[in-house]
Parts: C-alpha cells; structure tokens; sequence
C-alpha cells in the first residue's frame, strides 16, 4: 500500500487489512475526526519511536502540550507548532518511508 492509498482509504469505514502496525492505525483514526480515543488506544500498544510519535501527535492533538512535550521527547523528535494537518502528513509520510 502506498501512503497515496492510505490517504485515500480515510473515507472508509476501517484502516485497511494490510495496516498492520499499530501507529499507522493510530494515524488513520486520527484522520476520520472524533476518532481520538481509538487513536491513543492505538498509538499506546505501539511499540518504539513510531509510536511514540504518534502518542506525541494525539496529545498535542487533544491540547496537552505538556504530555506531548514527554512523548516528543521520548520518540526523539522536535514538537512541532505548525498546523495539526502538516504533522499528520509529516509522521504518516515517515512512517511509510523511514529512510526519508
């Protein structure tokens, strides 16, 4: 699956199959809107920086900056302050290409 496809697939009513890692999944529920329990469910069971990553989005998502900061910290990455959208592109654009 391509990160084209997945962007896509946000009009469904489920993350595909083939998404099996968990901080992806986190992203796709964090896309669909009202969604931000399943989310940090999700993002929580994650393992490594992925997931940290994503735990740090969900947070600055929800407004707890502080939260955010540990788990910005955690996964290694500078907080981000621009739009909530530009971060979601940025973390799912990683995800799927890691040496980017």
């Amino acid at each position: 699956m391509s990160l084209s496809e997945f962007k896509q697939s946000i009009s469904g009513d489920a993350p595909p199959a083939e998404i099996g890692d968990k901080a992806l999944q986190a992203l796709w529920y964090a896309a669909k809107g009202g969604e931000w329990d399943r989310a940090h469910e999700l993002a929580q069971a994650a393992t490594g920086k992925p997931g940290e990553w994503v735990h740090a989005y969900l947070h600055r998502v929800e407004g707890d900056l502080s939260n955010a900061g540990y788990w910005y910290r955690r996964a290694g990455e500078q907080q981000h302050s621009g739009e909530l959208a530009a971060e979601w592109d940025k973390i799912s654009a990683a995800l799927f290409d890691p040496d980017q």
